[in-house]
This record gives C-alpha cells, sequence and structure tokens, in this order.
C-alpha cells in the first residue's frame, strides 16, 4: 500500500513539473528536492517493513531448538473434578477430617463427594470404632427422630461451649456460608457431634471413679462426652437418681458395651451348660437393688470337693458352678461365690452384694484388656 501511495505521489509531482514552464534553474532544484523526499520516503518505508517482517515472521528451526526461545502454549486447564470417581475418591481417603471440611467449601460437587458416608466410615471406625456400639447408634438415631432432637441441633447460642453448629463444616474453627445441612443422620454429622462432646453416647468405663480399689476390675456402663483439648472423656454414671461424674478419662479405659443389656436388668446367660474350670467370664454384680449392674471379671473355680485334676475333675458336669475373682486374697469373703447353672437367677445379699447374669470371655484380646488392669497388690 505504501509503494502504491509514493509511486502515485512521484508521478503526480513529475506530471506537474512538465505541464508548467519553468526556468531550467528552477526545474533543477524541484527534481533535486523530489528525489530527495522519494530517498527519504524509501528509507521509511524500508525500515517499516523490516520491523512489520520481523514481527510476523515465523523463527528459523535454529531459534526453536535454542534453549533461551521459549514457546507458550495455551493449555487447557485440568478440574480436580475432571478425574475419574475412583482416582477422586482414594485422593479424599487420604485426607483428614479437617482438610475434608475445607475441600467441601469450593463448590456444591465436591461437597457432595466430602460429606458422603463412603468416604467418613474409615476415619468413624479408625477413631471411634472401638469406643461406639450398637448402644450409641441407636441413641444418635433415636435423638434425630425427635423433636426434643432437632430443638438440640438447632441451639445456636455461644453460651454453650459445645453449641452445634450451623454447618458441618464449622467444624473445628471453619466458617462457612451453607446455612443449611441437609444430611442430619449422616456419618460425618455423628462423627462431629462426638468429636465436638455435643453427643453423649453410652459406653462402658473400666475402673471407675479413678481405679478406686472398691471398683477394681470392674466395668460400669455411663454416658460419656469426649473433650477434644484434653483428648480425654467426661462419664456420668446413673446413681439412685443422681448421676456422679468423672473427668480425665483416657481411652485405653472405655469400652463399647460388651451386650445389649441394660444396665438395671438382669442378663440372661446364654453360656451356663458351657462353663468348666479355669474360662474367663464377666458377672453382673450391684451392691443393692436400687443400684445398676457393673460387670467384674472373673474366672470358673473348682468345686471343694474337686482334686484339681484335669483328668479327674468333673466340675463341668455339676449344677454348681464356682466363680472365683482372684485378685482378692483367698481369704476375702469377695473370693468366691456359687450359682445353680441349671436355675440361675440373681443371687446374694445386702451384706455381700447381689450377682446377675455371666457372660463368657471367647476371644483372647478381651482377656488380655481386663488383665491390663490387674492389681499391683491382692485386694482384701
Amino acid at each position: 500500500m505504501l509503494f502504491f501511495l509514493v509511486s502515485c505521489l512521484s508521478f503526480f509531482l513529475l506530471s506537474q513539473s512538465f505541464l508548467k514552464p519553468h526556468s531550467p534553474s528552477k526545474i533543477g532544484t524541484r527534481m533535486w528536492a523530489f528525489w530527495e523526499s522519494l530517498h527519504k520516503y524509501s528509507l521509511l518505508l524500508s525500515r517499516k517493513r523490516k520491523i512489520f517482517i520481523r514481527a510476523f515472521q515465523v523463527p528459523s528451526i535454529k531459534k526453536l531448538l535454542s534453549p533461551r526461545f521459549e514457546i507458550v502454549e495455551e493449555k487447557e486447564e485440568i478440574s480436580l473434578l475432571d478425574l475419574p470417581d475412583l482416582a477422586l475418591d482414594c485422593i479424599l481417603e487420604k485426607l483428614l477430617p479437617k482438610d475434608l471440611c475445607t475441600i467441601a467449601k469450593v463448590c456444591s460437587s465436591l461437597r457432595e463427594k466430602c460429606t458422603s458416608d463412603h468416604i467418613w466410615e474409615k476415619h468413624f471406625k479408625q477413631k471411634w470404632g472401638g469406643v461406639i456400639g450398637d448402644a450409641a447408634f441407636r441413641e444418635w438415631k433415636y435423638q434425630h427422630a425427635t423433636k426434643r432432637a432437632l430443638k438440640f441441633l438447632n441451639v445456636t447460642s455461644h453460651k454453650n461451649k459445645y453449641y452445634y453448629f450451623s454447618s458441618p463444616l464449622e467444624f473445628l474453627g471453619y466458617k462457612t456460608e451453607i446455612k443449611e445441612w441437609r444430611s442430619v443422620n449422616s456419618v460425618m454429622s455423628f462423627y462431629i457431634a462426638l468429636e465436638t462432646g455435643i453427643f453423649w453416647f453410652p459406653a462402658q468405663v473400666f475402673n471407675r471413679e479413678n481405679g478406686s480399689l472398691g471398683f477394681m476390675l470392674s466395668c460400669y456402663d455411663a454416658l460419656l462426652s469426649y473433650d477434644s483439648a484434653t483428648d480425654n472423656f467426661v462419664a456420668r454414671y446413673p446413681a439412685q437418681g443422681r448421676s456422679l461424674i468423672e473427668e480425665n478419662i483416657e481411652w485405653n479405659r472405655i469400652r463399647a458395651p460388651s451386650v445389649d443389656t441394660p444396665a438395671n436388668v438382669f442378663h440372661i446367660s446364654d453360656c451356663l451348660d458351657d462353663l468348666k474350670p479355669d474360662d474367663h467370664i464377666e458377672v453382673q454384680w450391684r451392691k443393692n437393688k436400687n443400684f445398676p449392674y457393673g460387670w467384674w471379671y472373673g474366672v470358673i473355680g473348682h468345686l471343694d470337693s474337686c482334686g484339681r485334676n484335669e483328668f479327674n475333675c468333673h466340675c463341668h458336669v455339676s449344677d454348681t458352678v464356682v466363680l472365683e475373682f482372684k485378685q482378692y486374697s483367698t481369704g476375702s469373703h469377695w473370693r468366691k461365690t456359687m450359682i445353680n447353672r441349671k436355675d440361675h437367677g440373681e443371687v446374694g445379699n445386702v451384706a455381700d452384694g447381689f450377682y446377675g447374669g455371666i457372660k463368657k470371655l471367647y476371644k483372647k484380646e478381651e482377656i488380655e484388656k481386663w488383665k491390663q488392669f490387674w492389681p499391683d497388690c491382692t485386694l482384701d
């Protein structure tokens, strides 16, 4: 385009010089000025042409292979949600609960993934599987089936140390714009209710009252609340219409209830015909009939008439079964008691207390758990 304009301009100036008569000196001056201007335009045009060509020129092969030459490519961005479901689940399963709460704030799709039951079941089993049993699950569902529980879940008063969060993503100090907790009965909600100490769950405590001698090698039902600041528990024991509180209970002193029998109900034993000497057992015992039962560790002993010879022992066929508590000294009245195998019911008196149902221990882990609390000295 520039070449065309310069050509037209030079033709126009030249034609004007031929049409009008001029003196030779004037003609020479004008011609000299014309050719000077044309030279300047040519220089300017060539310079601009070089700049234009350089801007749009394709780099040579040497330049492309040069380490200084950088090629900028626009790559398509890959989102976390573009991953296959299996790969995404594997990533989320390795995250901590706190991290899951953070990622759940990104978008609705990740929120649905991060709050799903199968993601939280692993965390729940890992931390709470040893202390949460069927009784705790039933109590959790019962609280959500009552109007009182729904009102409790909507409490937002900051006066209570353990007020319920308006969303599970506010767990561990995280704030969120999500106003509605849709899956109230989810595994995530149960985990957070336990972690924050809101939900008092039923479980059993070994050696209640901080290992008092009066409760050595026993396990009592209680309602427990977790304190994340100390990583310990607070327990409430029912006793004659009032609750006794015990604090700073460590994890190793807690277990899920071994049977579904309530603490104030006599347990129907299904192992009486199988009991033989040296079997490990748990026995219900209570001080009087106004108190709940506790479970006490013991073994099946030999009858006085038995020679304690394994080849001549007939204790396993006798209707009388000896319950022996070896943590007590031989002369202690707590050392032994006897029950009837065929007609078993609550036995005892006001002085010695009342014995209830029996549970036989079959698993080595259960026996070893009891032996962890064996007293340093023999009890009287």
